[in-house]
């Protein structure tokens, strides 16, 4: 046992004051001394921290102590240490961003849960499609086998996307999954009101699929993408194949940086010789940015700097 924890969690509920009770929230993570990242909505709460065991121990009876929490589910990840580096807890519209004019109320409607053991099943099966409702950069580094990557940039698009390519979705058991099931819950309902009758999802997401005992991860490739200073943890116990791809040349690869131009800031999976070479920037332009933040990190010289770039334009 490890004496630090990750905590993933989400309730929906019906806060009335979600600045107010963010303000408040705040002063009692700060209190126990976690770190980590927390959005509140008059829709419920959404939110990952990190902290000691004792901490995080607290922290759980507060909330399951609360009656407007009553029922929620924290998922557990033993840790070193902290994979923040601070606490934050803000107010939003939503606590996922679907920018619908017509909000989907989990509460109203929402796909069927599936255990990990159903959905294990139910994915293999030859009517069923599985539909990932995260974004590209989650699904790159690791995903469901055979599950559906829509090209989109924002969870926002998915809806359109879907609309777009609905021959896929026709007269198909739907099947979605998400990293701890909170887009699951509004995107399956969504599917339901647009008419696909047949929709499930992988109840507690990817984050309790890892951890079940009975399907051990299997028939995912690759890592769950976590929005941590981990970056990523490995999901399937079973065997482990690498999906990722690096952004330079293409070659197997599970590591994340954000490109050093601070105006770009992709995420990109590469290498650390690749990082060295392109200088942290995901395309020439972001190399040669002025405020390149690998060139300030690793303090290098004008000279190393012309060096690098010139090489990259003579490739």
């Amino acid at each position: 046992m490890k004496d630090y924890r990750v905590l993933l969690y989400y309730f929906y509920t019906t806060i009335e004051d979600p600045a107010a009770f963010s303000e408040q929230h705040l002063q009692a993570c700060k209190d126990l001394e976690l770190k980590g990242r927390i959005l509140v909505a008059t829709e419920g709460i959404n939110g990952t921290v990190s902290g000691t065991v004792a901490a995080t121990n607290a922290y759980m009876d507060l909330m399951q102590n609360d009656p407007l929490f009553k029922g929620i589910v924290f998922k557990i990840d033993e840790v070193e240490g902290h994979t923040f580096k601070k606490m934050h807890v803000r107010p939003r519209p939503e606590l996922v961003n679907l920018s619908l004019e017509d909000d989907v109320n989990p509460h109203e409607i929402t796909g069927e849960y599936l255990s990990p053991a159903q959905f294990l099943e139910q994915m293999q099966r030859e009517d069923t499609v599985v539909l990932d409702v995260r974004n590209t950069y989650e699904y790159d580094v690791g995903h469901f086998r055979g599950a559906i990557r829509p090209e989109v940039d924002n969870f926002r698009d998915t809806p359109a996307w879907v609309r777009e390519n609905r021959e896929l979705f026709e007269g198909k058991r739907v099947l979605t999954y998400c990293t701890g099931g909170i887009r699951c819950e509004k995107f399956s309902g969504w599917l339901k009101r647009e008419g696909f009758e047949d929709v499930g999802q992988l109840h507690g997401g990817i984050a309790t699929y890892g951890k079940d005992p009975e399907t051990k991860g299997q028939l995912w490739d690759g890592q769950m993408y976590v929005f941590d200073e981990r970056l990523t943890v490995p999901i399937n116990q079973v065997e482990h194949v690498v999906v990722g791809r690096d952004h330079f040349d293409g070659t197997p690869c599970e590591r994340y940086i954000n490109c050093a131009n601070p105006e770009c800031n992709k995420q990109i999976l590469t290498s650390e010789e690749n990082e060295a070479k392109h200088l942290g920037g995901c395309t020439i332009e972001c190399t040669k940015h002025e405020r390149n933040r690998f060139i300030v990190r690793h303090n290098l010289t004008e000279e190393q700097v012309q060096q690098a770039i010139a090489a990259l334009e003579q490739a």
